[in-house]
C-alpha cells in the first residue's frame, strides 16, 4: 500500500494502462495481426516518455 502512496494514483494508473497496451498488442501479434499488434505495442513506450516528460517539467518549476 505504501508503494501505491509513493507512486501517486495517475502514475499506477499509467503504468497499468501500458501494460493492458502490451497484453493485447502481444495477443494481436501471436494471433497474426502482426502489423497491428506491432503498432498497438509502440503506444506503450510513447506514453511511458510522456509521462517522464511530464515529471521533468513538474520537477523544473519546483
Amino acid at each position: 500500500m505504501n508503494f501505491i502512496k509513493n507512486l501517486g494514483k495517475a502514475n499506477l494508473l499509467m503504468l497499468l494502462l501500458c501494460l493492458l497496451i502490451i497484453i493485447v498488442a502481444e495477443y494481436l501479434f501471436l494471433t497474426g495481426n502482426k502489423l497491428h499488434g506491432i503498432f498497438l505495442g509502440l503506444w506503450a513506450p510513447t506514453l511511458l516518455g510522456f509521462l517522464i516528460y511530464l515529471k521533468l517539467i513538474k520537477n523544473e518549476r519546483r
